[in-house]
């Protein structure tokens, strides 16, 4: 991760955030803007972090674009606890933002309201005009979302990275030059600029420009802990379109903690389209896995459709059949569909907590009956046979003894 103590690199239209204080060592304030990371259109599945060690792995997530209720911004009110309110209103784009907005679509009528999609109806993102997520009140932000990370006492953090992504092309097309750029800030801290560490993913398909970055940030979440995250400026679309307006964040962090089991600990990421009958297979990988073994495994993709039956995520262990995964959130034909969701015993807050992201996914799901015969090794994989579908992350946390 590189974290740079000068003004913060934004586009022109946000204006700069000077006053922010900024963490980690980078260069003068005067040092000419980083080159942009490169990219590519496709990037195998790699694996990202693997450790064998008591602990687990945790992840806060949010999305940064939802559909909003009508075509003008609702105003600002008073802000107050983002776990125990309602969620905050959108709010309009900063004055500094471009004179000519693209024109927008009119909206014909919705299988389901804005309100009732927000709720958890079955609703995608192509039935809406697509607005910012923006809970920071900050004038210098045009969207910014908030998730919590949970550790549980006693733990430290092994390791952490974040990835973010969306569609750039909607009702308005985005510049693919800030792919690479984020703003996050610890709970109760100010932003810090985050760039891509390696190589960001960014594709033009099916109506789509679709990117995803990654970048390390354990230093930043083992000095801050737990608590509530908020990530700015992703760069996504809003607007309306067949294709879509979806964007969001996902921070996982695994962690080292004595009271716990002794687990398999694992990130992978890439970057590939889900064309209809397409695939991704993560694996198998050597991993020696008891009887009776439980853990769970994590998932992160863009532009699910609830209610386009057809999606699934499978794990086999080198012992039977594999087995389709799913929850009470996520059906096991239709995984990809808009949720951010997690077995109850990890729920984490969020801000806002929309229940349909409208495209965006990222959900942690129980491994238990589908591995409990152990097995040598694991291997996944995500299936899409309608939805025109992005995946670019996935963790296990897996017990290595009985």
């Amino acid at each position: 991760m590189r974290i740079h103590p000068g003004p913060l690199l934004r586009r022109a239209m946000v204006g700069c955030c000077a006053a922010a204080a900024l963490w980690g060592p980078g260069a003068p304030a005067t040092a000419a803007p980083p080159a942009p990371s490169p990219e590519a259109e496709r990037l195998a599945f790699g694996q990202r972090y693997r450790a064998l060690q008591h602990g687990g792995i945790v992840r806060a997530a949010n999305s940064s674009i939802t559909c909003r209720v009508t075509p003008t911004a609702v105003p600002p009110t008073a802000s107050a606890s983002p776990l125990t309110v309602a969620p905050a209103p959108l709010m309009a784009a900063p004055a500094t933002a471009p004179a000519a907005p693209p024109v927008l679509a009119p909206t014909p009528p919705a299988t389901s309201s804005c309100a009732d999609a927000r709720a958890g109806r079955t609703a995608v993102n192509g039935d809406f005009d697509m607005f910012y997520i923006d809970v920071d009140r900050d004038p210098n932000t045009y969207n910014s979302s908030r998730g919590e990370v949970r550790l549980p006492p006693g733990a430290r953090v092994s390791y952490a990275r974040l990835y973010w992504g969306g569609n750039l092309r909607v009702g308005e097309q985005k510049p693919p030059k800030d792919n690479g750029r984020v703003l996050i800030a610890e709970p109760g801290g100010a932003y810090k600029e985050v760039l891509a560490d390696s190589v960001v993913g960014h594709r033009v398909a099916r109506g789509a420009d679709a990117f995803q970055a990654s970048a390390d940030v354990t230093k930043l979440v083992r000095s801050s802990g737990s608590g509530l995250y908020t990530v700015a400026q992703v760069n996504v679309a809003m607007g309306r379109s067949a294709a879509g307006a979806w964007g969001g964040w996902t921070l996982m962090v695994a962690y080292e903690n004595a009271a716990e089991p002794l687990r398999h600990l694992a990130m992978w990421d890439g970057f590939d389209a889900l064309a209809r009958g397409g695939e991704q297979r993560v694996g198998p990988v050597t991993m020696k896995l008891p009887e009776r073994a439980r853990g769970t495994v994590g998932l992160v993709a863009y532009n699910g459709d609830r209610g386009s039956r057809g999606d699934s995520l499978t794990v086999s262990t080198g012992r039977g059949p594999a087995v389709a995964l799913g929850d009470a959130a996520n059906p096991r034909d239709d995984v990809l569909n808009s949720t951010i969701s997690e077995p109850a015993a990890l729920a984490a807050g969020r801000a806002p907590a929309y229940a349909n992201t409208l495209g965006y996914d990222s959900d942690v799901l129980e491994l238990g009956d589908e591995i409990r015969r152990g097995g040598d090794q694991l291997a996944f994989r995500l299936v899409s046979q309608r939805d025109a579908a992005w995946v670019g992350a996935l963790f296990v946390a897996v017990d290595a003894k009985p």
